[in-house]
């Protein structure tokens, strides 16, 4: 039998795990129920756990039974996303408002099928960390991790995670050198013109104008400042402003979303934002203030685990279901910040239905054999 066999025949128990994990979904940095659970059941198989690690993270470590010095990691993410479910299972979320909308349910439980096969079976030469990470979604629940000496409690050679795809091909794997994902900032824009009547605007100074035209220059950044072969995005998706049709207010705030694929596009298109921010004020006499907060930066695959995940990929669903140069998203994911300190890689597993964050979105748990049975063959052929 082959390793996604093995799976495909035992999912029974990752089923349960991850339909428990989504009717109790979890907050990033809240999920103390999921850690708890994911815990005790690596205690169980007889491997090392740290819990509290970032918050809420788990670290798991499977001691190789030979003499291999290499050790490597898996990642998977425990959060859940502050909006309502809209489906009809019987295992849908009990929670209001909490809802496992992007699969990191079915990831948590992938990651602990792998542990659980390989803790079972205490083939490999070298050691394998599993890594339940907290508040993905926030996009800071790796860099709490990271803070809190994740590469202390599990020192590694290189690094692995996935995420299930719905865009892609039902069951096929996707990956690419290079940049695969997104970095993300978050802009909050505020402008403070001179509030005035209506009827008078030559008595004050218009924001709402001011933002017109500034949201507009906004799109030159891509169009004019980043490289046509580079993509990125400056996208404004909220104004605030105003109380009635006949009054000029005195303020009005933007807030939106910078992405770009490259570290050198992400550092151009903040400098740009920033700089038509202040030529505005500068023209129109008032003040803007340009506040861009930190997310995280693009997800950058490393060339020698692309082929390593490639490899897995041929002999867990074969060459016609791989795609080794899949195109990137421009989705962000905050493992970016781990492989900034380790080599590895991140993959896709395609499923069928709604896209991630729709309300009616639901994890394919076929997904978890294909992760799980990748995982166990990255291990093999790295630490076996």
């Amino acid at each position: 039998m082959t390793v996604l066999s093995d799976f495909q025949q035992g999912i029974a128990p990752m089923t349960e795990w991850r339909r428990d994990f989504h009717r109790h979904p979890e907050l990033g940095f809240e999920e103390h129920r999921t850690a708890a659970r994911i815990a005790e059941l690596l205690s169980r198989w007889g491997l090392s756990v740290r819990s509290g690690v970032g918050g809420t993270g788990v670290v798991a470590t499977l001691a190789g039974s030979g003499n291999g010095a290499r050790a490597i990691a898996f990642r998977a993410e425990m959060d859940a996303l502050p909006m309502a479910e809209k489906t009809n299972l019987p295992h849908r979320s009990v929670r209001e408002g909490i809802f496992h909308g992007c699969g990191h349910d079915g990831h948590a439980a992938t990651l602990l099928g792998t542990a659980s096969y390989l803790a079972h079976r205490r083939e490999l030469a070298g050691t394998v960390h599993f890594i339940f990470q907290p508040a993905e979604e926030t996009l800071r629940g790796s860099l709490a991790m990271l803070d809190d000496g994740l590469l202390s409690a599990a020192p590694m050679d290189e690094i692995y995670a996935f995420h299930n795809m719905p865009q892609r091909v039902v069951g096929s794997v996707g990956v690419r050198s290079g940049s695969i994902l997104a970095g993300a900032d978050s802009l909050k824009i505020v402008i403070h013109g001179r509030g005035a009547h209506g009827a008078q605007p030559h008595n004050g100074t218009d924001p709402i104008v001011i933002a017109a035209e500034l949201i507009g220059l906004l799109q030159t950044t891509i169009s004019r400042s980043l490289d046509p072969f580079e993509a990125g995005v400056v996208t404004i998706g909220t104004i605030q402003g105003g109380t009635a049709n006949n009054i000029i207010p005195d303020e009005v705030v933007l807030t939106g979303t910078i992405r770009s694929m490259s570290k050198s596009g992400r550092a151009l298109l903040k400098r740009r934002v920033t700089e038509i921010c202040d030529g505005l004020a500068l023209a129109f006499g008032i003040g803007i203030d340009c506040e861009i907060l930190a997310g995280c930066p693009p997800t950058i695959n490393h060339p020698e685990q692309v082929t390593v995940v490639a490899a897995a990929a041929h002999r867990v669903v074969g060459p016609d279901l791989l795609d080794q140069n899949c195109m990137p998203l421009m989705a962000s994911e905050d493992f970016s910040f781990m492989l900034e300190r380790r080599p590895g890689a991140f993959f896709f597993v395609g499923q069928d239905g709604h896209g991630c964050h729709h309300p009616s979105y639901d994890f394919d748990e076929n997904v978890m054999a294909i992760g799980a049975a990748m995982f166990v063959e990255i291990a093999r052929e790295r630490v076996g």
